[in-house]
């Protein structure tokens, strides 16, 4: 087991997503703004790894979850942020400063009303599998 490539993950996440030109103008956060945080913005959200080793050497997959956060009325602001980082995630190659990124797949997507419904939440839940 090993979780020595998650810095490098997050880190490739964080570049694709904001320079992606679809999310132009779309803050990419790994902590909430001060205050309860405005507009629309992508925050990068918890992980898990789980060991993926076997005979041919060391690897890991890293569940994690990336937020679109939105106090857009309706969800269509926040669906179409959605879009697009699947889109950049999905469909271009990441390249990792530890290990190699093997395979990158949308698992699910959650959306919800927050507080009194001001704002929305869409968490799209990832799946990386990276070798060593």
């Amino acid at each position: 087991m090993t979780y020595r490539a998650a810095a490098a993950l997050q880190g490739a996440v964080y570049q694709r997503l904001s320079t992606w030109a679809g999310l132009n103008g779309v803050a990419v956060v790994d902590a909430v703004p001060p205050g309860t945080g405005t507009g629309t913005f992508i925050l990068l959200g918890p992980e898990q790894a789980n060991d993926e080793s076997d005979g041919s050497g060391y690897g890991v997959a890293h569940m994690f979850v990336v937020s679109i956060i939105s106090d857009a009325a309706g969800f269509m602001a926040a669906k179409a942020a959605g879009a697009e980082v699947a889109l950049a995630l999905c469909e271009a190659e990441l390249v990792l400063a530890v290990g190699s990124l093997v395979d990158l797949t949308f698992v699910r997507a959650v959306a919800k009303r927050l507080n009194t419904g001001e704002s929305r939440r869409i968490d799209l839940t990832f799946r990386a599998r990276i070798t060593f």
